[in-house]
């Protein structure tokens, strides 16, 4: 028996990494806590909601009193950590937010573990899920390493640079166990469609701008959110304490090449002409500190743990493609008024 308290669990991340373990660990008993923002949404997981082994807890990681009371009453003895904001353009507009939840909300969480646990942290874990951003921008060659210094360049990635300083300060400090892992881009079923992949899907199917930063050159690993789920999945089980591991999909795209691939499957798909959804591609405004290049090296996950990608980027893609053609109604739900207006303030 492990209770296992998920983070930020109905959010795209996370509701792939609850369903897992729900599904795969009966004898686990699994809270959700999400205080369900904007990207947070139950309907990511209508079918695993009955089972006897989930719980739902509404809340948020920035209120200390809630979150010891939940500590107080649960017992976790295990945590991991996917609770955070994490779009980039967001945090431009506005940081503070990002500090609140990612650095602030996972101290609360530490310090409920901590105080929980005291001296007794026999078979416990805190799990903390960060991101490739953390280690920068690379130039045209090489990849980021376990030990690749870090040099965040938006606040986002400041903010998650941050938080990760704060786990391992918290082991070294107070013996804590932990295990963080740094990942690429996700892309999948039930991502929110503010990041790329399925905001190109939405604005390809209502005929809408497909607007790409700079000159498109900016280049990505793309890792299929389900293959991070089993990665999460082998981290918290056999993962070394104290240690960190990259995961990428070993899939590096330039933007504007993926965004071209992601037309000619929308045209097949849709029934269009071949090349009517490229036609579409309008070049905006770059970002701010917007950085060149990451590309992962997975190489420890690989080897110790015996971690692969299921599957290619162009198979992936073509599963998330069919995935949000299929539900169109989810997609419809989850854009609100408020994200209209964003959409419309960020991209003009």
């Amino acid at each position: 028996m492990m209770n296992i308290l998920i983070t930020g669990g109905a959010g795209f991340i996370g509701s792939h990494v609850v369903r897992l373990f729900v599904n795969k660990y009966p004898n686990y008993d699994i809270y959700n806590l999400d205080s369900l923002t904007y990207a947070g949404n139950l309907e990511n997981l209508k079918d695993i909601e009955n089972k006897p082994n989930y719980s739902f807890i509404k809340g948020d990681i920035n209120d200390s009193e809630f979150v010891n009371s939940v500590f107080k009453k649960h017992k976790f003895d295990s945590v991991i950590h996917l609770a955070a904001e994490s779009h980039v353009d967001r945090s431009i507009e506005d940081p503070l937010a990002f500090v609140k939840t990612n650095v602030i909300g996972t101290m609360v969480l530490l310090n409920a573990f901590k105080n929980t646990w005291k001296d007794d942290f026999d078979n416990k874990l805190f799990y903390h899920i960060s991101t490739d951003e953390v280690y920068g921008s690379l130039g045209q060659t090489g990849l980021f390493i376990e030990t690749t210094s870090y040099d965040p360049n938006s606040p986002y990635s400041a903010s998650k640079a941050s938080s990760d300083h704060f786990v391992r300060a918290y082991g070294e400090t107070y013996g804590m166990p932990y295990v963080i892992t740094n990942c690429s881009n996700n892309y999948g079923q039930n991502q929110f469609p503010e990041k790329l992949i399925p905001l190109f899907i939405n604005n390809i199917i209502n005929n809408k701008a497909l607007p790409v930063y700079g000159d498109g050159n900016y280049t990505r690993d793309w890792l299929y959110v389900q293959d991070h789920a089993i990665a999460i999945d082998l981290v918290f089980h056999k993962g070394k304490n104290k240690e960190t591991y990259n995961i990428g999909g070993f899939n590096e795209w330039k933007n504007i090449d993926l965004v071209k691939l992601l037309c000619r499957k929308m045209d097949v798909e849709l029934g269009r002409k071949n090349g009517a959804s490229e036609e579409l591609i309008t070049f905006v405004k770059d970002r701010p500190g917007h950085d060149l290049r990451y590309a992962i090296d997975a190489s420890k996950i690989k080897n110790e743990l015996g971690w692969m990608p299921s599957v290619t980027f162009e198979q992936g893609l073509e599963k998330t493609v069919k995935w949000y053609l299929s539900n169109e109604e989810w997609l419809n739900n989850v854009i609100s008024g408020q994200y209209q207006s964003y959409y419309e303030k960020q991209y003009n």
